[in-house]
């Protein structure tokens, strides 16, 4: 029987399924750093989504008897894989369970950005009807996407932007082709300034940060349409603000923030960004995908 600390929420499904495996599984989401560090000593594994960071101090708290940490989800950027593999503990994610939940916030949050949907509703419920104000959107259709990073959930996001007749373009060093789908592989720099709409489906890095930022602003079409549903910090969010104000970029849909939740409201009060509070995974179907993973691999690894 193994020790199992569920650090962020998952599905009760998965919970009641490792439980019935004969393990034991300790419910505690929402604990601060300190709280993690003092709660993890006695577990043998741990899972964490994109809440929970997974640092140093945690690793070396628990070093002696943590032998997997899984992370429900694609990236592991909150967790220290270097510090980890130090002290012998395995890390493994869900990748292919919130592609899917991922890649259509992507396509709702370009569809939003260019047809006004969170102003032109606001109006409304306002008691106005501003018609005229909110007439001159634009279209995905026959439009040029480019996609920063090119795995599963940017195939996810090409794969419906070409239903919608867009032209896709991608940047990835780690991708020689895009197979079976009908995408170009360009640079970063052709990438800026072919691009309608700009999405990112990048990890967070020391190579990744910033790779948005003004330099990259100054290349793009004037009134082009950014979207970041991959990881805060990836796009200089001082550049994003001044690109959105001065009317270079039409508008923006951002799941992620440097800062989550953000203290300066100073990008998210640009009347022509699209906020949302990091919900990329929130369906309920990727849940439950991601509990039946993460269940599955608890599961066999300690069989």
């Amino acid at each position: 029987m193994a020790r199992i600390l569920v650090c962020d929420p998952i599905s009760p499904d998965a919970v009641a399924e490792i439980r019935a495996a004969g393990h034991e599984v300790v419910e505690k989401p929402g604990m601060t750093p300190d709280e993690l560090v003092a709660t993890i000593p006695g577990f043998d594994a741990m899972v964490v989504r994109s809440a929970t960071k997974v640092t140093r101090p945690v690793l070396e708290k628990a070093a002696g008897t943590l032998k997997l940490v899984v992370r429900g989800g694609v990236g592991m950027d909150n967790i220290d894989a270097e510090a980890a593999k130090e002290f012998g503990v395995k890390v493994m994610n869900t990748p292919g369970a919130s592609s899917v939940a991922v890649a259509e916030l992507a396509m709702a949050q370009m569809l939003a950005c260019c047809r006004f949907i969170s102003r032109a509703d606001r109006t409304c419920k306002d008691g106005k009807w501003e018609k005229k104000a909110f007439s001159k959107g634009i279209e995905l259709w026959h439009s040029t996407l480019g996609l920063v990073g090119f795995g599963r959930i940017a195939r996810e996001v090409a794969k419906r932007a070409l239903a919608f007749e867009m032209n896709v373009v991608f940047y990835d060093p780690f991708v020689t082709d895009a197979g079976s789908l009908d995408a170009r592989k360009v640079d970063l720099d052709t990438l800026c300034r072919e691009a309608d709409f700009i999405s990112l489906h990048i990890p967070m890095s020391p190579e990744t940060r910033h790779i948005i930022s003004k330099k990259q602003f100054d290349m793009m079409k004037e009134g082009v349409v950014l979207v970041n549903c991959a990881r805060g910090g990836t796009v200089d969010e001082v550049a994003l603000g001044e690109a959105l104000k001065s009317g270079k970029v039409f508008a923006a849909g951002t799941d992620v923030f440097e800062k989550e939740p953000p203290e300066d409201l100073s990008l998210v009060s640009c009347e022509n960004l699209i906020a949302t509070p990091h919900i990329g995974a929130g369906t309920a179907g990727a849940t439950s995908r991601v509990g039946g993973e993460v269940s599955k691999i608890l599961i066999e690894y300690f069989k």
